[in-house]
Formats: structure tokens, sequence, C-alpha cells
């Protein structure tokens, strides 16, 4: 592994003349004593307490979201309208976080036991969060509040991609709670696994790449079992259009869900398999709607596509424009090196339509995210072909289903291997109210969103003879 650089600027993907300040590396042991310092005292903190804290944090959120906006579009290249909603979401993130610990921190006493008993969820340690950069303050943000909530320490190691606006959230955060309750260790890979692998962090929350993700689950198994591990990994998306579908509402969702963020979503619709018999009139509906979807400058109002975030995306984004056997292209896709007069990573969409899906899942392209406004259309044969082509791919994180009937849907539902399943709604829907989380190399079964506080905790049972006088107050 290569060391983590000591410093480091990072360029607006839209403007790559746009460098942004400079970022230096933190030190991991200033970073993990400090936590570990404070886990005792942020433990015993009333949950009372924490959430007014929390609440606070709230208010200072929601004073600065347009700042926190206009940060993520310049350094992720997010444009505007969404990185808007992203600073958004950090607000409501609070009000459901703190539900959740109401609900799932509270001490249950069963009427069923043998013995007087207790059931109680205790603090379980500072946990480390490894962001993505993305969503580099909301699917942060989301663990953070849970954790926080929970009563432990947290240190957010952010995307270096990210460091600039995630240096802001935690100027704002830091501040709020006691000394090393809440904080930044900023560098790369190297510094990630020495904060991940030290006994003294007792969670981690890790959102990145499928390889990344199962090295970590792997060896953190091994050396520390007791660790929890919550995994947030890739996702091949799929819109499944049925006979009785809606073409134009499915060809819209196809379009948003596919170009939100450049594509640059884990939940973003990367396949649409299509019922034979529909493909040439829902195919006419499919180019139209990725009209409003061209590459322009994050800040403008009015951009629906801004750039990819880095170089290297670029490059593993034309890998989808290149000629394969038994593949036209509806939308060729394409690269820009300006727009606007401005250098940066700007893509068209790319639309690919396959021959049929064995010669889809053929190819090593079924099994690997572009992370880029890339579309595969796959032809199958009525329903239960295109259960079988969902399945054969590993990622089970959102599908949808386009159809009227809802025993279509329920059916589909009922056999797909995702985990968030949506009717006639972009893949992208994932709401904060609700559980998300993946399934297969999606995911471990640690659903971020709703409810996420249930893996911030230990769950502790303590039991009384039935048979001994009750305990009294005693002076010392």
């Amino acid at each position: 592994m290569a060391p983590d650089p000591i410093s480091w600027r990072n360029a607006n993907p839209g403007d790559l003349a746009d460098l942004l300040p400079e970022i230096r590396a933190s030190h991991a042991e200033t970073v993990l004593a400090a936590s570990h310092a404070a886990a005792q005292g942020w433990a015993g903190t009333p949950l009372s307490e924490r959430i007014e804290l929390l609440r606070s944090a709230q208010k200072t959120l929601h004073a600065r979201q347009e700042e926190l906006a206009q940060g993520i579009c310049r350094e992720i290249g997010k444009p505007i309208p969404e990185a808007r909603g992203e600073a958004g979401a950090l607000v409501a993130k609070i009000d459901y976080a703190i539900a959740d610990a109401e609900k799932f921190l509270a001490e249950e006493t069963p009427n069923d036991a043998p013995q007087p008993s207790r059931i109680r969820r205790r603090p379980r340690g500072p946990a480390l969060i490894i962001g993505p950069f993305n969503f580099p303050l909301h699917l942060s943000h989301g663990p953070a509040t849970a954790h926080l909530l929970a009563g432990n320490p947290v240190i957010l190691k952010p995307s270096p991609l990210a460091a600039s606006v995630c240096a802001r959230y935690a100027e704002l955060m830091t501040p709020l709670f006691p000394p090393g309750v809440f904080q930044l260790a900023q560098g790369g890979a190297q510094l990630a696994r020495t904060l991940a692998f030290d006994r003294r962090n007792r969670s981690v929350v890790f959102t990145g790449s499928v390889p990344a993700g199962r090295t970590l689950l792997s060896e953190l198994a091994s050396q520390d079992p007791s660790k929890d591990v919550a995994l947030e990994l890739g996702g091949k998306n799929a819109v499944l259009v049925l006979r009785d579908a809606d073409f134009v509402r499915a060809a819209n969702a196809v379009a948003e869900a596919s170009c939100l963020t450049a594509g640059q979503r884990c939940n973003a619709t990367a396949r649409v398999l299509v019922d034979q018999s529909i493909l040439a009139p829902f195919l006419q509906n499919l180019a139209p709607a990725f009209a409003p979807y061209q590459p322009g400058w994050p800040a403008d109002e009015t951009t629906k596509l801004g750039p990819l975030t880095t170089a290297s995306s670029v490059e593993r984004y034309r890998t989808a424009l290149q000629p394969v056997t038994g593949v036209k292209f509806l939308l060729p896709g394409k690269v820009h090196e300006k727009v606007g007069g401005r250098r940066g990573h700007y893509v068209e969409p790319c639309v690919r339509q396959w021959k049929d899906a064995p010669s889809y899942l053929s190819h090593s392209s079924s099994q690997q995210e572009f992370f880029a406004p890339v579309v595969e259309v796959i032809p199958v044969d009525g329903p239960e072909a295109m259960i079988a082509a969902h399945n054969a791919v590993p990622f089970g994180l959102s599908a949808s289903v386009f159809t009227t009937s809802r025993k279509n849907f329920e059916h589909l539902a009922n056999h797909l291997h995702a985990s968030n399943i949506y009717a006639n709604l972009p893949t992208t829907f994932s709401p904060s109210a609700l559980p998300f989380g993946g399934w297969g190399e999606s995911g471990n079964h640690h659903p971020g969103g709703r409810g996420f506080i249930r893996f911030a905790s230990d769950e502790q049972v303590l039991q009384e003879a039935r048979d001994t006088a009750p305990f009294h107050l005693s002076c010392p």
C-alpha cells in the first residue's frame, strides 16, 4: 500500500483550474487517544443530554445549509440543487436519529422471564466512520448521529476527495460536544486501516468499493471478532419494465436515476430489464428521456448532469464506450474536455442495448460498477426470466418494478435479491425515513437510514434473584 500524502489540494471537478485549500493529514495516535479518553464520560452522559447536544448541532447545520451545499458542489461536482438536497438531509436526519434513539435505546422489562430481568443497550465505545466522496456529508452524518446518540465517540475519516467540505462540517460539529467526542481524521487508505484495526475503536462504518469492504471485513473479523463492521458497498441496480408498464414514466425514471450525481450513486440505475414484447415502444421513449441531462457547470441552477469527480472515473467511463459484440449503442456517450470554457471531468450519458440476457451476463461489465451515467438495456422473455437475470448479478441494493399490477409487483418483490424494491419509482428514491442497506456484494445486513442505531450499541441483560430481598439504597 502506497503511503498517504502528508498534504494535498483538491480541484473543482467542473473547473480543474479552481484549487481548494491545502489539506494536511492527521496524526492517528492523537485522534485515537482523544477518542479513547472521551469514551467513558460520553457513555455516562444521559441520553437526554446527548439529544440536547444533537439538537444544537441541528440548528447549526440548518443555519449553514447553503454554505455546505456550495462546498459539496465545488469539491465533488454535484449540481447545486442536488447538493442543497444533501445539506438539507443532514438537518432532517437528526430528527430521525433521535426518534430511533428513543425507541431502540429504551430499556425493556420482559414479563415472561424466570427472574426479574431488564434488557438494555450499552454504549460500545469509539466508532470510526470511513466516508465516501459521492455523499460526503450525508452518508457519514447518518451513522455519526446514531453512534453519538448511543454514547460512542466518533472519528470521521472522510474520503480525501471530499476533504475540504468535510473539514468545514467538522468545524461546525466538533465544538458542540465535549473534547474527543467528535473528531475529524484527514488522510487516505493507510490512515483508515490504522484507525480501523486499532482495538480502541469498537465499531467501523465503511462506505466504498466492494473489494475494499470485503478485505476490511475479513481481516477485522480474524483479528478482532467482537468489533462491529457495517458496510455499504456498491450496486448494479435494475429497473424492470413489465408489459403493462407506463413506458414514459419508466424511461424518465431510468434517465433520472442514472444521471443524478453523474451516476456516482450506489443506488443509481445501471441496467434495465425489459420484457422482449414491449422493447420497441419502450426504447422509443428512452433516448428522449435523457435529453435534459447534458453535462453542465455544477453551480448553475439548471444543470442536471454535473461532472464526474475524478480523472480515474472518466477513464472507467471510457471503457463503456468501447465496441462490444452483440451491443448496440442507443446513446454513444462522449467525454468533453471542456464545457462552457471550463476544463473538467464532463461526460454524456451512455446507453447500451444488449442482444439478450446470456450475452450480457457472460460479459464482465455485468459484474462491475461503472459509477458513471452508463445504462445497459437487456431484453428478457417474461417476468421469470427477468427475475433470473436480475439475481444473476451479485449486487442486491435497489430495484424498481414498473407495472400497473400489484400482483406483478408483489411477485417480483418476493423473488428479487435486493433489499430496497420500489414500484414505479426511480432506484434512487431511498428516503431517509426508511432503512437502507444492501444484500450480497452491496452490504452486510447493517442497513443505514432508519434503525441504524441498533448496530451502534450492545445489548446487555440484567437479572435478579427472585427469592432475595429487593435492593435498597445505602449510605457509603
